[in-house]
Protein backbone atom coordinates (compact mmCIF):
# COMPACT_ATOMS: atom_id res chain seq x y z
CA UNK A 1 0.00 0.00 0.00
CA UNK A 2 1.35 3.47 -0.68
CA UNK A 3 2.09 5.76 2.08
CA UNK A 4 1.92 9.37 2.22
CA UNK A 5 4.85 11.45 3.50
CA UNK A 6 4.17 14.64 5.43
CA UNK A 7 7.36 16.48 6.92
CA UNK A 8 7.64 19.82 8.91
CA UNK A 9 8.96 22.95 7.22
CA UNK A 10 12.28 22.84 8.01
CA UNK A 11 12.71 20.46 4.65
CA UNK A 12 14.31 23.78 3.15
CA UNK A 13 13.11 21.87 -0.59
CA UNK A 14 11.19 25.14 -2.12
CA UNK A 15 7.43 24.82 -3.15
CA UNK A 16 8.36 23.25 -6.02
CA UNK A 17 10.16 20.15 -5.23
CA UNK A 18 7.36 18.72 -2.05
CA UNK A 19 4.43 19.60 -4.58
CA UNK A 20 6.05 17.37 -7.55
CA UNK A 21 7.13 14.91 -5.13
CA UNK A 22 4.40 14.67 -3.22
CA UNK A 23 5.29 15.38 -0.05
CA UNK A 24 3.01 17.56 2.55
CA UNK A 25 4.64 20.24 4.18
CA UNK A 26 3.30 21.34 7.85
CA UNK A 27 5.03 24.93 8.12
CA UNK A 28 6.74 26.25 11.53
CA UNK A 29 6.12 30.19 12.36
CA UNK A 30 7.98 33.03 12.38
CA UNK A 31 7.76 36.23 14.15
CA UNK A 32 10.10 39.69 14.38
CA UNK A 33 8.04 41.01 17.02
CA UNK A 34 7.51 37.80 19.04
CA UNK A 35 3.46 38.43 19.04
CA UNK A 36 2.34 37.97 15.22
CA UNK A 37 3.78 34.77 13.89
CA UNK A 38 3.29 33.95 9.91
CA UNK A 39 3.41 30.62 8.28
CA UNK A 40 7.34 30.35 6.60
CA UNK A 41 7.00 29.95 2.48
CA UNK A 42 3.02 30.42 2.85
CA UNK A 43 2.52 34.01 4.50
CA UNK A 44 6.18 34.52 4.89
CA UNK A 45 7.79 34.13 1.83
CA UNK A 46 12.21 33.05 2.40
CA UNK A 47 13.62 35.67 0.36
CA UNK A 48 10.73 38.62 2.32
CA UNK A 49 12.56 36.16 5.25
CA UNK A 50 16.15 36.97 4.78
CA UNK A 51 15.55 40.55 3.24
CA UNK A 52 14.32 41.76 6.66
CA UNK A 53 17.31 40.05 8.32
CA UNK A 54 19.52 41.71 6.23
CA UNK A 55 17.71 45.28 6.52
CA UNK A 56 16.96 45.21 10.27
CA UNK A 57 20.39 43.45 11.55
CA UNK A 58 19.32 44.77 15.57
CA UNK A 59 16.13 42.61 15.37
CA UNK A 60 16.09 38.69 16.22
CA UNK A 61 13.23 36.52 14.55
CA UNK A 62 11.50 33.44 16.66
CA UNK A 63 10.01 30.63 15.73
CA UNK A 64 7.42 28.50 17.00
CA UNK A 65 6.37 25.19 15.88
CA UNK A 66 3.75 23.07 14.58
CA UNK A 67 1.15 22.63 17.05
CA UNK A 68 -0.52 19.23 17.71
CA UNK A 69 -3.27 20.35 15.87
CA UNK A 70 -1.52 21.25 12.86
CA UNK A 71 -0.15 17.81 12.61
CA UNK A 72 -3.63 16.37 12.97
CA UNK A 73 -5.28 18.49 10.34
CA UNK A 74 -2.76 17.02 8.06
CA UNK A 75 -2.84 13.66 8.79
CA UNK A 76 -6.72 13.33 9.07
CA UNK A 77 -7.68 13.35 5.34
CA UNK A 78 -5.39 10.83 4.01
CA UNK A 79 -6.30 8.55 7.25
CA UNK A 80 -9.91 9.27 5.62
CA UNK A 81 -8.77 8.30 2.56
CA UNK A 82 -7.38 4.78 3.89
CA UNK A 83 -3.56 6.03 3.35
CA UNK A 84 -1.04 5.49 5.79
CA UNK A 85 1.17 8.43 6.89
CA UNK A 86 5.32 8.36 7.21
CA UNK A 87 5.63 11.77 9.06
CA UNK A 88 9.20 12.94 9.22
CA UNK A 89 10.54 15.77 11.45
CA UNK A 90 13.49 17.92 12.34
CA UNK A 91 15.74 16.63 14.66
CA UNK A 92 14.00 17.05 18.14
CA UNK A 93 17.57 18.25 19.61
CA UNK A 94 16.04 21.67 18.16
CA UNK A 95 12.27 21.51 18.30
CA UNK A 96 9.16 20.34 19.65
CA UNK A 97 8.02 19.47 16.15
CA UNK A 98 8.34 15.88 16.69
CA UNK A 99 6.49 15.25 19.78
CA UNK A 100 3.98 17.38 18.49
CA UNK A 101 3.46 14.98 15.36
CA UNK A 102 3.81 11.48 17.74
CA UNK A 103 0.76 13.35 19.90
CA UNK A 104 -0.92 14.02 16.88
CA UNK A 105 -0.50 10.57 15.40
CA UNK A 106 -1.59 8.95 19.23
CA UNK A 107 -4.90 10.70 19.01
CA UNK A 108 -5.13 9.96 14.99
CA UNK A 109 -4.19 6.13 16.02
CA UNK A 110 -7.34 5.84 18.49
CA UNK A 111 -9.70 7.16 15.41
CA UNK A 112 -7.99 5.54 12.70
CA UNK A 113 -6.94 1.63 14.23
CA UNK A 114 -6.61 0.15 10.77
CA UNK A 115 -4.23 2.92 9.18
CA UNK A 116 -0.43 3.01 10.55
CA UNK A 117 1.74 6.19 11.37
CA UNK A 118 4.63 6.24 11.69
CA UNK A 119 6.70 9.12 12.95
CA UNK A 120 10.35 9.17 11.89
CA UNK A 121 12.65 11.64 14.06
CA UNK A 122 15.52 12.26 10.96
CA UNK A 123 17.91 13.70 14.24
CA UNK A 124 18.59 16.32 10.46
CA UNK A 125 18.31 19.61 9.97
CA UNK A 126 17.18 21.61 7.15
CA UNK A 127 17.96 20.32 3.52
CA UNK A 128 19.67 17.54 5.11
CA UNK A 129 16.08 16.83 6.11
CA UNK A 130 14.77 17.62 2.99
CA UNK A 131 17.14 15.01 1.10
CA UNK A 132 15.86 12.65 3.58
CA UNK A 133 12.52 12.62 2.84
CA UNK A 134 13.45 12.94 -1.00
CA UNK A 135 14.77 9.32 -0.53
CA UNK A 136 11.69 8.05 1.26
CA UNK A 137 10.10 9.15 -1.66
CA UNK A 138 12.31 7.33 -4.01
CA UNK A 139 11.33 4.23 -1.78
CA UNK A 140 7.65 5.10 -1.94
CA UNK A 141 7.78 4.86 -5.80
CA UNK A 142 9.94 1.70 -6.05
CA UNK A 143 6.93 -0.03 -4.04
CA UNK A 144 8.78 -0.86 -0.81
CA UNK A 145 6.64 -1.15 2.37
CA UNK A 146 5.96 1.48 5.56
CA UNK A 147 8.40 -0.45 7.92
CA UNK A 148 10.97 -1.10 5.49
CA UNK A 149 11.38 2.30 4.68
CA UNK A 150 11.27 3.70 7.94
CA UNK A 151 13.63 0.86 8.73
CA UNK A 152 16.15 2.45 5.47
CA UNK A 153 15.57 5.68 6.81
CA UNK A 154 16.78 5.14 10.36
CA UNK A 155 19.96 3.90 8.91
CA UNK A 156 20.23 6.50 6.10
CA UNK A 157 20.13 9.07 8.52
CA UNK A 158 23.17 8.45 10.47
CA UNK A 159 25.14 9.36 7.49
CA UNK A 160 24.18 12.83 7.40
CA UNK A 161 26.50 15.50 7.56
CA UNK A 162 26.35 19.56 6.87
CA UNK A 163 29.57 21.38 7.32
CA UNK A 164 29.08 24.99 6.88
CA UNK A 165 30.09 28.53 7.97
CA UNK A 166 28.18 31.89 9.01
CA UNK A 167 28.21 34.89 8.88
CA UNK A 168 28.29 36.48 12.50
CA UNK A 169 27.79 34.44 15.61
CA UNK A 170 25.23 36.59 17.06
CA UNK A 171 22.37 34.77 16.16
CA UNK A 172 23.98 31.37 17.19
CA UNK A 173 24.49 33.58 20.98
CA UNK A 174 21.11 35.46 20.93
CA UNK A 175 19.77 32.08 20.73
CA UNK A 176 21.52 30.43 23.00
CA UNK A 177 23.04 27.48 20.86
CA UNK A 178 26.60 29.06 21.91
CA UNK A 179 28.75 30.30 25.23
CA UNK A 180 28.36 34.65 25.40
CA UNK A 181 31.75 34.37 26.55
CA UNK A 182 32.38 32.21 23.43
CA UNK A 183 30.32 34.80 20.93
CA UNK A 184 31.85 37.67 22.33
CA UNK A 185 35.83 36.13 21.76
CA UNK A 186 34.29 35.57 18.34
CA UNK A 187 33.03 38.33 17.42
CA UNK A 188 35.81 40.93 19.08
CA UNK A 189 38.36 38.55 17.20
CA UNK A 190 35.94 38.96 13.88
CA UNK A 191 36.63 34.86 13.68
CA UNK A 192 34.18 32.79 11.23
CA UNK A 193 33.02 29.51 12.82
CA UNK A 194 32.85 26.57 10.85
CA UNK A 195 30.01 24.36 11.89
CA UNK A 196 29.02 20.79 11.41
CA UNK A 197 25.84 19.27 12.16
CA UNK A 198 26.37 15.36 12.52
CA UNK A 199 25.10 12.68 15.14
CA UNK A 200 22.38 14.64 15.86
CA UNK A 201 24.29 17.44 17.29
CA UNK A 202 25.73 21.16 16.42
CA UNK A 203 29.66 21.04 17.01
CA UNK A 204 32.35 23.08 15.80
CA UNK A 205 35.27 22.13 13.14
CA UNK A 206 37.59 25.32 13.56
CA UNK A 207 37.53 28.89 13.02
CA UNK A 208 38.43 31.00 9.83
CA UNK A 209 39.60 34.82 9.55
CA UNK A 210 37.74 35.58 6.45
CA UNK A 211 34.96 34.75 4.86
CA UNK A 212 37.17 32.96 1.93
CA UNK A 213 39.03 31.00 4.71
CA UNK A 214 36.17 29.57 6.01
CA UNK A 215 34.76 28.49 2.37
CA UNK A 216 37.83 26.92 1.90
CA UNK A 217 37.47 25.02 5.36
CA UNK A 218 34.34 24.21 4.41
CA UNK A 219 35.08 22.29 0.95
CA UNK A 220 38.11 20.53 2.41
CA UNK A 221 35.97 18.87 5.26
CA UNK A 222 33.05 17.95 2.80
CA UNK A 223 35.53 16.48 0.80
CA UNK A 224 37.31 14.43 3.58
CA UNK A 225 34.03 13.22 4.48
CA UNK A 226 33.55 11.72 1.02
CA UNK A 227 36.40 10.05 1.04
CA UNK A 228 36.25 8.49 4.14
CA UNK A 229 32.52 7.08 3.16
CA UNK A 230 34.68 5.95 0.09
CA UNK A 231 32.49 4.22 -3.35
CA UNK A 232 31.03 6.56 -6.31
CA UNK A 233 30.20 10.08 -5.91
CA UNK A 234 26.59 8.90 -7.30
CA UNK A 235 25.53 7.11 -3.90
CA UNK A 236 25.45 10.09 -2.46
CA UNK A 237 22.87 13.10 -1.86
CA UNK A 238 25.39 16.58 -2.17
CA UNK A 239 23.74 19.94 -1.99
CA UNK A 240 24.88 22.94 -1.51
CA UNK A 241 22.90 25.35 1.27
CA UNK A 242 22.67 29.18 0.96
CA UNK A 243 20.87 31.93 3.17
CA UNK A 244 20.00 35.09 1.66
CA UNK A 245 22.97 35.68 -1.07
CA UNK A 246 22.31 32.91 -4.46
CA UNK A 247 25.37 33.90 -6.41
CA UNK A 248 27.50 32.76 -3.57
CA UNK A 249 25.73 29.62 -3.01
CA UNK A 250 26.27 29.38 -6.82
CA UNK A 251 30.05 29.94 -6.29
CA UNK A 252 30.35 27.20 -3.98
CA UNK A 253 28.57 24.27 -5.92
CA UNK A 254 30.62 25.00 -8.77
CA UNK A 255 33.61 24.92 -6.94
CA UNK A 256 33.06 21.97 -5.32
CA UNK A 257 32.37 19.91 -8.17
CA UNK A 258 35.18 21.36 -9.97
CA UNK A 259 37.32 20.06 -7.03
CA UNK A 260 35.36 16.62 -7.19
CA UNK A 261 35.97 16.22 -11.28
CA UNK A 262 39.97 17.17 -10.79
CA UNK A 263 40.00 13.86 -8.40
CA UNK A 264 38.88 11.75 -10.93
CA UNK A 265 34.59 11.86 -10.47
CA UNK A 266 32.15 14.28 -11.76
CA UNK A 267 28.99 14.41 -9.21
CA UNK A 268 25.70 15.91 -9.45
CA UNK A 269 25.16 18.53 -6.78
CA UNK A 270 22.16 20.81 -5.90
CA UNK A 271 21.49 23.96 -4.63
CA UNK A 272 19.13 25.00 -2.24
CA UNK A 273 17.79 28.03 -0.23
CA UNK A 274 18.00 27.36 4.05
CA UNK A 275 14.73 28.62 5.22
CA UNK A 276 13.48 30.18 7.91
CA UNK A 277 13.55 27.65 10.86
CA UNK A 278 17.71 27.44 10.67
CA UNK A 279 18.29 30.83 9.63
CA UNK A 280 16.49 32.61 13.07
CA UNK A 281 19.76 30.73 14.61
CA UNK A 282 22.54 31.41 11.49
CA UNK A 283 21.67 34.93 10.43
CA UNK A 284 21.28 35.80 6.72
CA UNK A 285 24.21 34.25 5.85
CA UNK A 286 24.83 30.74 5.95
CA UNK A 287 26.69 28.38 3.36
CA UNK A 288 27.81 25.08 3.49
CA UNK A 289 27.57 21.47 1.72
CA UNK A 290 25.54 18.90 2.93
CA UNK A 291 25.76 15.05 2.27
CA UNK A 292 23.74 12.07 2.94
CA UNK A 293 23.88 8.09 1.50
CA UNK A 294 21.05 7.47 -0.96
CA UNK A 295 18.79 4.31 -1.09
CA UNK A 296 19.62 1.46 -3.28
CA UNK A 297 16.69 -0.37 -4.01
Amino acid sequence: MAFQIICDGSIDLGKDIPRESGIHVVPFYVSFDGEIYEKEGEELEVHKFYQRMKDEPQVYPRTSLPSVQDYVDAFEGYLQEGMDILCICLSSELSGSYNSARAAADLMGEKYPNQQIRVVDSTLVTVLEGVLALEAVRMRDAGISLDQAVEQLERLKKTGRIFFTIGTMDYLVHGGRVGKLIGLAASTLRLRPLIVWKDDEITSFGVSRSRAGSIAKVIEAAKGYLQKLGGPLSHYQIFVGYGYDREEGISLRDRFAGMLKELGEAAEIQLYQVGTTIGVHTGPYPLGIGILEKFEG
